[in-house]
């Protein structure tokens, strides 16, 4: 099989998220939400997709991409048979009057840095998912899209002609494109598109200065904390699992999903590395996103809430061509329905730092501690029901020792919060919860083999066991952690330190590729029980597993390193900046740096 990358870089400002490919084509983009219908969406469909693009009239010589240093401001370098340019592409981020200025504004910035280049713009927005093809109408220098969910407005020092037409023209001078949303451009073109670039890229230099990494391996660690932080929805909070939806797990597995919404266990793990990152607000933000549930659920919590919690988010087939023609194209996701106990033990071990962290200063509402009582009583209630585990099993529930885990986790983290604020009967509550969920851990043992199971009776394996050591519950010095990593590798690890999720048949058949998160597990396992010279090893595979930019997808495929799956994840980056400082704590020899 041919080796698959995703060619695309991300930019966006915590109001949405665009990919822009190699060749400068918007090939996906949300408005005015994360979860709305594209208004760019030719990476599912090129003919319904639309598209915006900036593109050379002669022969490509070279092309490339990269990020301006410490930000997610994107550039795409062209080298062409009459003259070079380039691409600035991003979207407005800074503060002004102490507060987020984050517009639904997308800044294309085009530089001849060589020749006369020809060039010709195409900008072809649609909605509904493709279904939807706006009017234009024109002013002195903008073009205006209506007939979508609200004005979507592209104000230019093109001449309008050129990019009505799609017509090349020389490019002798930089030019500027700012697409927008509902509330039109103010000020001259050229003069508030070099302001906000500018504030931009102070922005994220200034987030980067102000987030605490090791060395090892700085940089990738550092583009995965920028590319984490893009996925959550400041207005709510939420934090969503990946930008995209319908790309494939794997060609011809028809696990395609959307996972444009908040997923409670993704969050969390997403949530733990930007907190150690030294990113509070983050973790403020989602707090309120959480409370804000609670206010609308009677006891339960879903597995995966949308970015606003007014929508349910039933899922539907989409009449759209695929990615590379890959079906179905799905919008929503059926997980919503699933019982995925494990939520309540993240949700308290998420909240823990407000109790504390003496870093975040700030007083312990009412609510939150009602929050937190509730959370447990579910953990009780739920200690003995099946439930679909965390890989979302459709047509199989099972008393699972992940869920366990997180109830034991959950547990831990409650004994934590009594005691910090002094509730000697939340405190016994939680120390019965510890001890019963591990109990319910201790059923999923195999004697035989030594090993921790799946599920209770299941003589099935998965790689969220190896959390059972990075989380503490196996000492990672002990002979069982040992023997349980030992049975782990031999079935579900490849020959270069890749992870399945599992081996075993599920609803869609076997999985034929590896889970990227899972490697990354596994690095975090061997770092923790002092195996730090194949932790390194296998942590810089995995790093090679990205596209241009260092982006990493879902899943990789074994044989050929492809990546597939949606793209980028956000449990992928996340793994490997929770590996990074797991390495980074035992180094302590400077030849690793």
């Amino acid at each position: 099989m041919e080796k698959h990358k995703y060619n695309y870089g991300i930019i966006g400002n915590n109001s949405f998220l665009a990919l822009i490919d190699t060749y400068a084509n918007v090939g996906w983009m949300c408005w005015p939400r994360f979860d709305s219908s594209f208004i760019f969406g030719t990476l599912l469909d090129e003919e319904k997709g639309g598209g915006f693009s900036v593109t050379p009239e002669k022969e490509i010589i070279k092309h490339s991409q990269q990020y301006v240093k410490n930000t997610n401001i994107l550039e795409t370098h062209f080298e062409c048979s009459d003259g070079n340019y380039k691409v600035v592409d991003f979207a407005p981020r800074f503060f002004q009057d102490d507060r987020a200025y984050k517009p639904l504004m997308l800044i294309r910035k085009i530089v001849p840095t060589e020749g006369r280049p020809r060039i010709r713009v195409s900008c072809q927005p649609r909605g509904e998912y493709g279904e939807a093809v706006p009017n234009k109408t024109f002013g002195s220098s903008h073009i205006r899209y209506e007939g979508l969910q609200d004005h979507v407005r592209l104000t230019t020092d093109i001449p309008l002609t050129f990019v009505d037409e799609e017509q090349a023209f020389v490019l002798n001078e930089t030019k500027y494109l700012i697409l927008s949303w509902g509330v039109p451009l103010e000020g001259p073109i050229a003069d508030t598109s070099e302001r906000f670039l500018a504030k931009t890229r102070a922005y994220w230099e200034l987030w980067v200065q102000n987030t605490s990494t090791e060395h090892f391996r700085q940089e990738a660690v550092i583009r995965s904390a920028l590319t984490l932080k893009l996925h959550q929805y400041q207005d709510t909070g939420a934090i969503i699992a990946g930008a995209t939806t319908s790309l494939p797990e794997f060609p011809g597995s028809t696990r395609n999903w959307d996972y444009r919404f908040c997923w409670f266990r993704d969050a969390h793990y997403t949530l733990k590395a930007l907190n150690d990152l030294s990113h509070f607000n983050i973790l403020r933000d989602y707090a309120r996103f959480v409370e804000n549930i609670v206010l609308n659920e009677n006891q339960r919590y879903h597995p995966l809430y949308p970015i606003t919690i007014d929508r349910t988010p039933t899922e539907k087939i989409l009449p759209l061509t695929g990615y590379r023609g890959e079906k179905p194209v799905r919008v929503g996701n059926q997980a919503y329905e699933h019982i995925q106990n494990d939520v309540y033990g993240q949700v308290l071990v998420t909240l823990l730092p407000f109790f504390t962290d003496k870093r975040l200063d700030n007083t312990v509402s009412d609510s939150l501690i009602g929050l937190v009582k509730h959370c447990l009583h579910m953990v009780e209630i739920t200690m003995d029901e099946p439930d679909n585990g965390l890989w979302e099993f459709r047509g199989t529930s099972q008393l699972h020792s992940y869920t366990f885990l997180f109830h034991w986790a959950g547990g831990h983290a409650g004994q934590k919060i009594a005691q910090a604020i002094g509730d000697d009967e939340m405190l016994k509550h939680a120390q019965q919860l510890v001890a019963d969920a591990s109990a319910m851990i201790e059923r999923c043992y195999d004697e035989e083999r030594g090993v921790y199971t799946q599920a209770v009776g299941s003589p099935n394996l998965d790689a969220s066991l190896l959390q059972l050591i990075n989380m503490g519950y196996l000492d990672p010095n002990s002979d069982k952690a040992k023997q349980h990593l030992k049975v782990l590798e031999e079935e579900l690890r490849t020959p270069s330190g890749l992870f399945y999720r599992y081996r075993h048949v599920d609803d869609f058949g076997a999985p034929e590729s590896t889970f990227l998160i899972c490697a990354f597990w596994y690095v975090e396992s061997l770092a923790r029980m002092g195996r730090l010279e194949e932790a390194i090893t296998i942590f810089d595979r995995l790093t090679e597993h990205g596209n241009h930019l260092g982006l990493l997808s879902e899943d990789v495929h074994e044989a050929s390193g492809s990546q597939w799956g949606n793209f980028p994840q956000t449990y992928s980056h996340v793994g490997l900046i929770n590996a990074a400082f797991a390495i980074s704590k035992k180094l302590d020899q400077p030849i690793y740096f």
